[in-house]
């Protein structure tokens, strides 16, 4: 392919919303909140008035919409979905196409800082022959290109059938590499099961199994990780964190996301707040937010989440990947049969494991890793949910590892 097939449209929010955002950011009526300097309760008041003045009054949207544009973005017509995603043309003898997908509350531009590195390795001091045409698309309903209608029962596994269209009927690949994580890894993992033969590959983080949302009570991770009376100490206080963590989040989009949304669609501050928490208790911050995400880093995301006023179809996902079971595309063992390799960070080790060693055997030994047929498995010491935003270097050093032998 000589030359791309698209014609470039580079992102634009307009003024009309930028104003209305300021706006509303000026009326916003915080709540009472005593007490809570350490977010036992949730995100302090102190912190997010803070946060939600320098959004309406020194924060600068078009600064980082100048930096989003100096990347090739592109909308198309999947399916009749409107798609948004960003590429950069590789750089080497033989770049190979990779699409890389985002979770929730992850937007297409956590995937910024290993984008150029999985493009242009040679400009990074590494191998010209690691080279990928890397692709980032937002999840429909994520942001761009606008809010997503016509498609109510979207979810991880007819995603995943939009991207295989979108890498070989729109963009004519014949062959293709897929990353991904949170939602994203399931949708790569999808890719993997359903179109191992178009696939060199995925490459993953968590490894989640498909049927993860399946059953009658999906919502409940006391249900995936009980306490029991005789649990060591260390791991009981370790599923409770996991729990405190994760099972607000899991419950309400599954079971009550469209009541919250009504919310969070009408006040930047509480989308703000929806979002921050998770960016907070997900990401390897040592008790300092700030040392992973800056106030702008934060404050991009939620744009881009308020702009198209996206939240309410983004949570959609969870509820429909159980309303919408998922259901194998083949019998085959491994249910993934494309090579898959696995990226692990110690901050979200299960109870009882400890070390990155642990970490790989643990998964090499658990009815986990039977899903897949991976190759190359690995785990850091630094780095949290957004591994590719935290700990780039390990996610691009990784991922190129599970494609060398493959391309």
């Amino acid at each position: 392919m000589t030359r791309f097939p698209l014609e470039p449209t580079p992102i634009r929010v307009s003024d009309e919303v930028l104003d209305d955002l300021r706006v509303r950011l000026t009326l916003t009526r915080p709540p009472l909140d005593e007490g809570n300097a350490d977010w036992f309760y949730g995100v302090p008041e102190s912190y997010l008035g803070d946060l939600v003045a320098y959004w309406r009054d020194g924060y600068d949207w078009r600064g980082a919409e100048a930096a989003i544009n100096a990347y090739e973005h592109y909308q198309v017509d999947v399916s009749g979905v409107p798609v948004h995603f960003l590429r950069r043309p590789g750089r080497g003898p033989r770049p190979i196409p990779l699409i890389l997908t985002h979770g929730w509350p992850w937007t297409f531009w956590h995937w910024s800082k290993v984008i150029d590195p999985l493009a242009d390795p040679g400009a990074f001091g590494a191998d010209p022959a690691d080279a990928f045409d890397v692709l980032v698309p937002s999840l429909p309903g994520f942001g761009f290109p606008g809010p997503l209608t016509d498609f109510p029962d979207v979810n991880f596994w007819k995603v995943a059938d939009l991207w295989h269209t979108l890498m070989t009927e729109t963009l004519g690949y014949e062959k293709y590499a897929a990353g991904g994580c949170d939602i994203g890894g399931l949708i790569s993992s999808q890719l993997g099961h359903k179109y191992p033969d178009e696939l060199y590959g995925i490459h993953i983080a968590s490894g989640l199994p498909l049927d993860f949302f399946t059953g009658p009570r999906a919502w409940d991770l006391a249900q995936k990780q009980p306490l029991t009376d005789d649990q060591p100490a260390d791991i009981r206080a370790r599923i409770i964190e996991r729990d405190r963590r994760s099972a607000s989040h899991l419950a309400v989009h599954m079971l009550d996301g469209a009541t919250l949304a009504h919310g969070l669609s009408d006040s930047p501050a509480g989308l703000l707040a929806w979002l921050l928490e998770r960016w907070n208790a997900w990401s390897d911050n040592g008790g300092d937010l700030e040392s992973v995400f800056t106030k702008d880093d934060l404050l991009t995301h939620a744009t881009i989440y308020w702009a198209n006023n996206s939240i309410a179809t983004s949570m959609r996902y969870y509820a429909n990947a159980n309303r919408y079971p998922w259901t194998p595309a083949h019998d085959r063992v491994p249910v993934v049969q494309a090579p898959v390799g696995l990226t692990f960070v110690s901050y979200e080790n299960p109870p009882g494991i400890h070390t990155t060693d642990e970490r790989v055997r643990a998964f090499k030994a658990s009815p986990q890793a039977a899903w897949s047929n991976h190759v190359n498995v690995n785990a850091h010491e630094h780095g949290g949910h957004f591994i590719p935003w935290e700990n780039p270097e390990a996610w691009v050093s990784d991922l190129r590892r599970t494609f060398r032998g493959l391309r």
